[in-house]
């Protein structure tokens, strides 16, 4: 595609990969914004409400280059659902008449989609739909993990994390197998699929993991963390499979006081434990200063002051909640930052404030992973 800002309507922005499609797409806005240049994304989200209004569905689409259809339905009765994922294509195919507009369709389909049964024949049907309109990308999924997913939805992943949290011995099936995807692998594919031009069918292709060994994965994340020691996060599976755990704890489970080791010489505690590797820097800031006010699609950082009074924020990226921590040196407690959430530390104290960050991996000038985006206010 040209130059041209480049408007991609997002359906089911609220839904796992949806949400990390817009995030995503946000990341490169603010990119550009930090750079002055223009954003390459004229952004529109629109939730399962986005469908409930013909005339708002065929505004939205008004103008549209892409759509990144994600809303469907993945449970409900068998005739509902049958039925439930076509007259949602049928409408989105109708809306884009009303807009006159001929969009590149990416379609968030299933490896379930060639299975005879209600849901494999809704998924089909809604494909068999999108692919009438013209630019058409099949883009067919297995079993999805991410930040932010559902528990006892259709998530197992996200299930066994809940269940982990809340102490509880889940109902692992020994035979099981699922095949998984992170939900930022999948949400890139599609905005690739655009951004290149590429039709027809896009299979990623999940790592193969028996239940079982899911759940012991999940499980020593959950022991180790809790004991203020980070897993080996040298490869891309294991950090997006730690990230999904870690962001379950959030807000309520931080800051976490570590345990302080007193006698007359003064006081030693363990900052950083585990994780094979990582950077770890130290800065000071002035009263009234706020740095950060940014997020990351994957980096996993710790933020830990050691001298003054500050309040950490945290805000889900396209969220409104905003989420504060007050920290302070006399009483070290880190908090991690999650993925996909902006966050930043002002010094609310009367003299300088020393905070210790550390994060998994070696900050890369070409790939910084970090997009401006303020907490509070506007940039």
């Amino acid at each position: 595609m040209d130059r041209k800002q480049v408007k991609v309507v997002v359906t089911g922005a609220g839904g796992l990969i949806g949400r990390h499609a817009a995030i995503r797409l946000h990341a490169q806005n603010c990119a550009a914004r930090f750079r002055g240049a223009v954003e390459p994304f004229d952004l529109v989200t629109l939730d399962h409400a986005g469908f409930d209004d013909d005339a708002a569905l065929a505004a939205a689409l008004a103008g549209a280059d892409a759509v990144l259809h994600f809303a469907g339905v993945n449970r409900a009765p068998d005739d509902v659902l049958e039925n439930a994922n076509p007259a949602i294509a049928q409408r989105l195919v109708d809306a884009c008449g009303t807009a006159q507009v001929t969009p590149h369709i990416v379609y968030a389909n299933s490896i379930h989609a060639q299975t005879d049964t209600p849901y494999g024949r809704s998924k089909s049907g809604a494909a068999a739909i999108l692919a009438g309109v013209g630019i058409f990308t099949d883009l067919i999924l297995p079993h999805i993990f991410g930040e932010g997913a559902r528990p006892y939805y259709n998530n197992v992943t996200a299930t066994l994390i809940d269940q982990i949290l809340k102490g509880e011995t889940p109902d692992v099936n020994p035979d099981g197998k699922v095949q998984l995807v992170h939900a930022g692998v999948a949400a890139q594919a599609a905005i690739d699929a655009v951004v290149n031009g590429t039709t027809g069918q896009i299979a990623p292709q999940g790592r193969v993991t028996p239940v079982p060994e899911l759940f012991a994965m999940l499980s020593a994340f959950h022991d180790s963390y809790t004991h203020n020691i980070y897993a080996d996060l040298s490869d891309d599976f294991t950090v997006a499979l730690f990230n999904c755990y870690r962001t379950a704890t959030y807000p309520d489970g931080w800051p976490r006081p570590l345990k302080l080791n007193t006698d007359a010489r003064g006081t030693l505690f363990e900052a950083v434990k585990g994780g094979g590797g990582g950077q770890t820097f130290l800065s000071t800031t002035e009263p009234g200063v706020t740095r950060g006010d940014h997020f990351h699609l994957t980096k996993v950082e710790r933020f830990l002051v050691v001298q003054g009074e500050a309040v950490i924020r945290i805000r889900p990226v396209l969220g409104n909640a905003v989420w504060e921590y007050h920290v302070n040196g006399a009483a070290p407690a880190p908090v991690d930052m999650p993925t996909l959430h902006t966050h930043s530390i002002e010094n609310v104290g009367e003299g300088p404030l020393l905070t210790l960050f550390w994060t998994h991996d070696l900050f890369d000038p070409e790939n910084p992973d970090t997009f401006a985006d303020p907490v509070r206010g506007a940039l």
